[in-house]
Order: structure tokens, then C-alpha cells, then sequence
């Protein structure tokens, strides 16, 4: 702003001021809500309980995931397709990268990098690692914010992938 435009523009009230910080402490803490539920989210994998309280705690009920094994409709099947999928590896480690955040009222968007190590289940202690991007949809709900739709696109792969039980999708795993 130029000194001639300050000069001219219409003077704020306290109210305006005081609504205008307001805005802006709601957009922050959202922001702070959201990348914190997304690093949760990517620890919890390593954790390995995904159960109905996992599921809670980060899908809404009827949640889409679009993911290396398939895509899932419904809070119940995200968790047992993550279950199935994480139970091929012995040990994991999920990186993701500073996801850009973008909040619309109760809805929100994030993407970010990730980086996926994987120790395979089957005796081998072969490594798999993949690396792409996670496109996130979220939505604010009475607990707080939660995952509404999800990708995991993943760019390029290394190493030796999980053999898939049939029926469970591509080669990649989560």
C-alpha cells in the first residue's frame, strides 16, 4: 500500500479488526489442525493398529481411498484394505513431505510428497520403497477434521514388491 492509499483508505473499526484477526486465527488453527492430522495419519501406519478407533480417528464414515491396492468406499473397508495391505510388511517407514494446505470453510485440501519403506512380511527382509504423492480431501466433522477422500499416486517403486493375495490389486502396496 502506498502512503497516498493509506491515507485514503476508509478507516477500520476495532469490531472489524477484532473479526478480521478472528478470521485469520481460524484459517491458521485449521491449517495447524490439518497437517497435524496428515503426520498422525503417516506415524500411525508405522504403529500398526488399524482398527475401528484407528479408522475413526482419521476417516469420516463415508470416506473415498484411492490407493496402490485398489480403490475402497466406506470407513470400514479403507481400514481392512490398509490392514490387509500393511500386514504384508514386516517394518515400515511412511515420510511425508510439507503437504500444501488448502482450507474453504469446512472443507480442505492438502498434497504433499511421500516417501514409502517397506521390509517385506515374507521372511526375506527385502526392501520395497516407493515415493509419489498423497492428494488429501478433508472435511471438518463434530471430532475435528478427517480425511474425506484420499490418493496415494505413486510415482516410482524400488526394490521387490509384496506378493498380493488374489484379488487385492497391483503390484504396489501402501
Amino acid at each position: 500500500m502506498t502512503p497516498h492509499e493509506s491515507a485514503t483508505a476508509a478507516p477500520t473499526t476495532p469490531a472489524a479488526e477484532a473479526a478480521e484477526t478472528a478470521r485469520q486465527l481460524r484459517h491458521l488453527t485449521d491449517r495447524a489442525a490439518v497437517a497435524d492430522l496428515l503426520g498422525r495419519y503417516l506415524r500411525s501406519l508405522d504403529e500398526g493398529v488399524f482398527d475401528e478407533a484407528w479408522g475413526r480417528a482419521f476417516y469420516a464414515a463415508d470416506a473415498t481411498a484411492e490407493m496402490p491396492l485398489g480403490t475402497v468406499r466406506g470407513r470400514d473397508a479403507i481400514v481392512a484394505r490398509i490392514r490387509a495391505g500393511m500386514a504384508l510388511f514386516d517394518r515400515t517407514v511412511h515420510l511425508g513431505g510439507a503437504p500444501v494446505i488448502e482450507i474453504d470453510g469446512d472443507r480442505a485440501t492438502a498434497h504433499g510428497p511421500q516417501l514409502s519403506t517397506h521390509v517385506l512380511a515374507d521372511g526375506s527382509e527385502a526392501l520395497f520403497v516407493s515415493g509419489g504423492r498423497a492428494e488429501t480431501e478433508l472435511v471438518r466433522t463434530p471430532d475435528g477434521w478427517r480425511i474425506a477422500a484420499s490418493a496415494l499416486r505413486v510415482t516410482w517403486t524400488r526394490g521387490t514388491p509384496p506378493r498380493l493375495p488374489a484379488g487385492t490389486g497391483s503390484a504396489d502396496a501402501a
